[in-house]
C-alpha cells in the first residue's frame, strides 16, 4: 500500500475535525439479562469467576469461626447470653453468602470452633482423646445440618419471588432445621448429647422465661429463626420496605415482652443439701468410705435444723448401704440427727447388674424408695458396643471397667406426701425424663450430681444453667446437689434461691417452693417439637423439589442468588458472579 500524500493527509484531518468518529465502546458483559456498564477493569465474565471474587469469599471461614467462639462464650462460665444472637447469625451467614463448597467448609470450621471450645472441660482429667471424639462427632452432626441448611437456603432464594416472601419463609425453615439437628443429636446415638443446645445459654436472659411457654426446643427454634431473619434481612435490604429492616429487632422486643408463665406455689419444703468437696472423679484413688466421711462432715451444720429432706450428691455414699450394715447404721443416725429422710447417691447391684442409684433413706426403715439412673453417660459409666469400641482404644476404655445398667424404676419418689422427681446428673438433659416426672405428679426435682471429673472448668456451671432452664420449662423447683459444686437450690422461675461456693465443703438450707402447675411447655412440648420438625424437614424437601422443577435438575441451584458476600445485594446489577 502506497503512503498517503501530504494532500490526502490534510484532507483526512479536516474530515475528522468536522465529523469525529464515535468512541469505541468498552467491553461489556451481560449478567442476568442486564448490561454491566462498569469500567473494563471492574467487569467480570460471569462464565469464568475470577480470582478477585474467589479470594473475597474466604471471609466466610473466619466469620464462621468467630460465630462458633461467640456462641460458646454465650454459655457459662462466661455466660454472656446476648452473644448467642451475634454468634448464630455469624454461623449462618457463610452458608448462603459464599459458594457452596466454601459454605460447606465454613459449616465444618464453625461447628469445630463451637464444640472444641464448649466441651474443652473434657480434657482436664481424661485427656484429649474423649474431647476430640465428642467434639469431632458433634462437629460432623452440626456441619451436616449446616450443609442441609445451605442447600435449602439456596433453593429458597432461587424459587421464592419477592423479598418479603423470602423474609417470611427462610427464617422459619432454617430455624426449624437447626432445631431438628438439636433434637436428633439430643437423642442419638447412645441417648444423645444435648449439652450445647441454644436454649441452655439463656438461663440469665429475659428470653429464658419463654421456655415455660415453648419448651426448650421451641426456644431454640426462636433463637435460630431470629438469627436467620437477621441474615436474610441484610441480604435483601435493598428490596425490602424500610420498616421491615427492623423486623429482627421488633420480633426480639416482642419476645422479651412476653410475660412469665404464672406458677402457682402450693407449699414449701424445708430442704438441706451438703457438698463434701470430695475427690470423687473417675480416676480418684480414695480409701472406701472417704467420700461418705467428707459428706458427713459437711452435713454437720444441718444437724438439728428441722428439715423435711436432706439431699446428698450422686455417689456420696461410696459404699453401698444396702450391702454394708455399718454404712446403713451411719445413714440411720444421720436421718435421726436431721429428723428427716436422706436422699443419698450410691452404686447398687442387682444380681450381675450394677446401677447408679439414689436411695431415700429413713430412720429405722432403711431404703424406702430407690431410683436407678436411666441415662448413664456412654463411654464414662458404660461402654456401648464394648466388643467394637474396646479394641480401638484399650488403654482409654479400661477406665470404664464395668458397665452401669440403664434403670427401669420410676423417677418419682414419694417423700412424705410430696412426690419428687429425681434426675441423677446427666438425666437432667433428657427431655423425656423431665416430662415423665412431671406426668408422674412431681412437685419438685431433685438433681444429685458428681462434677469432680472436670475440675475447675465451666462444666458444672453449664450443668447448673441446664438445671435452671429445666426449672423454668417444667415450673418446678430444682435442688442441684454436687460433690464439688456448683450446688444450688433453684426456684420454679429459674432464679437461684441458695448456692454453695464451689470446691469447698459446705451445707445449705432453703424453703423450696412446690408446684403442680402444668406449663404449656409440659403440656404441648412434644406436639410442638413435631410441628417444628415438619416445618424444617418438610420445608427443605418442598423447596428442593421446586428448585429441581425450575432448573430441570441442573447444578445451578447449588449457588446462591446473591454475589457471594453478605455485604452485597443479591439483585445488584453490578455485583460479582454467582
Amino acid at each position: 500500500m502506497s503512503p498517503l500524500t501530504l494532500r490526502e493527509r490534510l484532507d483526512r484531518r479536516d474530515r475528522f475535525a468536522a465529523d469525529p468518529p464515535q468512541a469505541r465502546p468498552s467491553p461489556r458483559w451481560v449478567r442476568n439479562g442486564r448490561v454491566d456498564r462498569r469500567p473494563p477493569h471492574l467487569q467480570t465474565d460471569t462464565r469464568f469467576p475470577g480470582a478477585r471474587r474467589r479470594a473475597r469469599e474466604w471471609w466466610a471461614i473466619p466469620v464462621a469461626v468467630s460465630g462458633g467462639v461467640l456462641n460458646a462464650a454465650a454459655f457459662p462460665g462466661l455466660g454472656w447470653w446476648p452473644l448467642i444472637l451475634i454468634g448464630t447469625p455469624l454461623l449462618l451467614a457463610p452458608l448462603i453468602a459464599a459458594r457452596f463448597r466454601i459454605a460447606v467448609l465454613s459449616a465444618v470450621v464453625g461447628a469445630a470452633a463451637f464444640w472444641g471450645t464448649h466441651t474443652y472441660w473434657l480434657t482436664v482429667y481424661l485427656g484429649a482423646a474423649p474431647w476430640l471424639g465428642l467434639a469431632g462427632l458433634q462437629t460432623v452432626f452440626m456441619a451436616t445440618a449446616g450443609v442441609m441448611m445451605a442447600f435449602t437456603w439456596r433453593s429458597a432464594e432461587q424459587t421464592i419471588p419477592g423479598a418479603v416472601a423470602r423474609l417470611a419463609v427462610i427464617p422459619i425453615t432454617i430455624g426449624a432445621l437447626w432445631t431438628v439437628r438439636e433434637m436428633v443429636t439430643g437423642a442419638w446415638p447412645y441417648g444423645g448429647f444435648a449439652w450445647g443446645d441454644l436454649a441452655y445459654s439463656q438461663a440469665d436472659s429475659p428470653l429464658g422465661e419463654l421456655a415455660a411457654w415453648t419448651g426448650l426446643d421451641g426456644l431454640t427454634f426462636l433463637l435460630a429463626g431470629i438469627s436467620a431473619l437477621t441474615v436474610q434481612a441484610i441480604r435483601d435490604r435493598r428490596h425490602l420496605p424500610r420498616s421491615l429492616l427492623a423486623l429482627p429487632a421488633a420480633v426480639l422486643a416482642a419476645l422479651v415482652a412476653v410475660p412469665a408463665f404464672p406458677i402457682e406455689v402450693i407449699g414449701t419444703m424445708r430442704i438441706g443439701a451438703a457438698q463434701g468437696n470430695s475427690e470423687a472423679g473417675l480416676l480418684a484413688r480414695n480409701q472406701p468410705g472417704r467420700i461418705l466421711q467428707d459428706h458427713l462432715a459437711a452435713t454437720t451444720p444441718l444437724r438439728g435444723q428441722d428439715l423435711d429432706l436432706l439431699v446428698w450428691p450422686e455417689n456420696a455414699a461410696d459404699i453401698d448401704p444396702l450391702r454394708n450394715r455399718d454404712v446403713a447404721n451411719i445413714l440411720d443416725q444421720l436421718a435421726a440427727q436431721v429428723d428427716a429422710p436422706v436422699l443419698v447417691g450410691t452404686i447398687t447391684a442387682d444380681g450381675d447388674r450394677t446401677f447408679n442409684s439414689a436411695l431415700l433413706w429413713e430412720q429405722g426403715e432403711g431404703a424406702t424408695a430407690q431410683y436407678d439412673k436411666k441415662h448413664p453417660v456412654p463411654f464414662a459409666e458404660y461402654l456401648p458396643d464394648r466388643d467394637f469400641w474396646y479394641p480401638l482404644a484399650p488403654d482409654l476404655f479400661s477406665l470404664v471397667p464395668r458397665d452401669l445398667s440403664i434403670g427401669a424404676r420410676s423417677n418419682v419418689l414419694d417423700i412424705g406426701d410430696v412426690p419428687a422427681g429425681v434426675a441423677i446428673c446427666f438425666d437432667i438433659v433428657d427431655d423425656a425424663l423431665i416430662r415423665e416426672m412431671v406426668d408422674g405428679g412431681a412437685q419438685l426435682i431433685l438433681a444429685p450430681t458428681n462434677n469432680a471429673d472436670f475440675g475447675r472448668t465451666d462444666q458444672s456451671a453449664q450443668q447448673l444453667a441446664i438445671a435452671r432452664m429445666r426449672a423454668i420449662e417444667s415450673g418446678r423447683s430444682v435442688v442441684n446437689a454436687s460433690t464439688v459444686g456448683v450446688s444450688a437450690m433453684i426456684g420454679p422461675d429459674g432464679a437461684v434461691i441458695n448456692q454453695l461456693t464451689p470446691f469447698a465443703p459446705g451445707a445449705m438450707i432453703a424453703e423450696v417452693p412446690l408446684s403442680s402447675t402444668i406449663t404449656p411447655a409440659m403440656a404441648c412440648a412434644t406436639p410442638l417439637s413435631w410441628v417444628i420438625a415438619l416445618l424444617g424437614v418438610g420445608g427443605a424437601i418442598t423447596l428442593g423439589h421446586v428448585r429441581r422443577m425450575i432448573t430441570g435438575g441442573t447444578s445451578s441451584g447449588s449457588q446462591p442468588r446473591g454475589p457471594g458476600s453478605l455485604r452485597s445485594d443479591p439483585h445488584d446489577d453490578h455485583a460479582g458472579p454467582n
